[in-house]
């Protein structure tokens, strides 16, 4: 499942903020947000989705390194969790697939739209099961920075799948002052070729050519596959090399991003709204329409699909 760009999938959301208009375009860094470096004193429900109950250990503590990372960092900006109990965890009626979900929400004066986080645990006809982990952050239209996805795919112990990125929200060719920000100056694409030096990394190139055009020129998304005897390797590359990697490129989306103001004309907020607003509906309509009622029925998913409508359409 998972609902950012994921094994093939993007979401953003949209919840427009007002900003003084400017006569001019202006893409160059502003005043940052003040983003707490403590942990939030605001009490929140703890669902189910940080358990990871189905992830290895070294899986297990990278996700909640990075939701907690961004929980922290973000303080008292994030709303407390209110999805219902049957949408925060649900499963099939033969209880082969299992899910969790997590959301929260920024406040009125946050750039951050909401925090998306799930996992999904499908036992499969062949033996073996689906693990999937995402976490995902979006940003409101009264910025265009990049917003941040990380899923790790996991088919079996000996195989994995990794997205990674700062997804852009602006045309590249037409902004490249935008790519210049981002991804040269940050010198994200370093962090994707420290993984590839791996022997066990290659490529992983999505079936749907409308996700490619999605990612960043240094989105990392690549394929892991180990010796069948040697299933303790993925863990190793997952607490040795995909974690540092993830929290540089989280740090870098924090600090440049999610803290970071960028003034935008009311033009320019409206059209990203829009681009925002199509990339959300599609996420929907390509991908979770059709695998959610595959693996957990009709009900539920028209259920958990509701919810989700409200978040992306709020």
């Amino acid at each position: 499942m998972a609902v950012p760009l994921s094994s093939a999938k993007f979401h953003t959301s949209i919840l427009t903020q007002s900003l003084p208009s400017s006569s001019s375009r202006s893409f160059s860094v502003g005043k940052r947000f003040c983003c707490s470096s403590s942990s939030t004193s605001m009490e929140h429900h703890e669902s189910k989705f940080k358990e990871f109950p189905y992830a290895s250990v070294p899986h297990r503590e990278l996700m909640v390194e990075l939701v907690s990372t961004v929980e922290n960092r973000l303080g008292e900006s994030l709303l407390p969790c209110t999805l219902p109990s049957h949408v925060q965890y649900f499963e099939n009626e033969s209880a082969t697939a299992h899910a969790s979900l997590y959301v929260r929400s920024g406040n009125s004066s946050s750039q951050v739209d909401f925090i998306l986080g799930s996992w999904v645990h499908c036992n499969l006809p062949t033996g073996g099961a689906l693990n999937i982990t995402s976490l995902s952050v979006y940003l409101r239209p009264s910025t265009d920075a990049p917003n941040f996805l990380i899923e790790v795919i996991q088919s079996s112990p000996t195989t994995l799948i990794l997205i990674l990125d700062l997804p852009p929200r602006k045309d590249l060719v037409q902004h490249p002052d935008y790519l210049k920000t981002f991804y040269e100056e940050t010198q994200l694409d370093k962090q994707r070729q420290l993984l590839e030096k791996l022997p066990e990394v290659k490529p992983y190139f999505s079936s749907s050519l409308y996700i490619r055009a999605l990612v960043s020129p240094s989105a990392i998304l690549v394929s892991i596959e180990t010796d069948p005897s040697q299933a303790i390797r993925i863990d190793e590359i997952i607490q040795d090399h995909i974690s540092p990697v993830a929290k540089v490129m989280l740090d870098t989306w924090l600090n440049l991003c999610a803290c970071t103001e960028r003034r935008l004309t009311d033009d320019e907020s409206k059209d990203l709204a829009k681009r925002d607003q199509i990339i959300k509906n599609k996420t929907i309509e390509i991908d979770l329409e059709s695998s959610f009622p595959r693996l957990f029925g009709q009900q539920v998913a028209n259920q958990v699909l509701g919810v989700l409508r409200e978040i992306y359409n709020s």
